[in-house]
């Protein structure tokens, strides 16, 4: 029986975040692979407000919230209120964040070069098939698909 779309991309995620988690672990840091976006983001720039997490990292605004949260928690961020009126969060790196830096950098270029080999044995790339999936379910959501899909299979009454 053929698997799922959602049931091969979760298996696939399992495998994957499974062996980042690993090369974490391996390293010696103590760290989430959810949390990379919002490192990444912060690696680039000294700071940035929840809603520019999100965007520039290409995630949710509350899964960066959640994400942020979890982070300040641990030591990784500080969160601090700014704008005009003080009611924008503005994230940065703790002094602890700072440190793990090169350490996740290091881990990030193997994860990269691992990646590159993973799209070099398939037919066509992963990183490729799923940046287009990405950009036409943001022209029609799949949930507009399923949507259509259960107009054309409804029996007339």
């Amino acid at each position: 029986m053929k698997q799922g779309l959602g049931t091969q991309l979760r298996h696939l995620i399992e495998l994957l975040d499974g062996a980042v988690l690993q090369a974490y672990v391996d390293a010696g840091l103590d760290y989430r692979p959810r949390y990379t976006p919002v490192m990444r983001v912060l690696a680039q720039q000294p700071s940035a407000t929840i809603g520019e997490l999100a965007e520039l990292a290409g995630i949710t605004q509350p899964a960066a919230t959640q994400t942020v949260a979890l982070m300040k928690k641990e030591g990784i961020l500080l969160v601090v209120a700014g704008g005009e009126d003080g009611r924008q969060r503005v994230v940065r790196l703790s002094p602890q964040g700072q440190q793990l830096l090169p350490r996740l950098q290091a881990c990030w270029q193997a994860t990269r070069r691992a990646a590159d080999s993973l799209d070099a044995e398939l037919d066509f790339p992963l990183s490729d098939c799923l940046a287009q999936a990405i950009a036409v379910l943001g022209q029609r959501s799949f949930g507009a698909r399923i949507e259509e899909a259960s107009k054309n299979t409804r029996s007339p009454t």
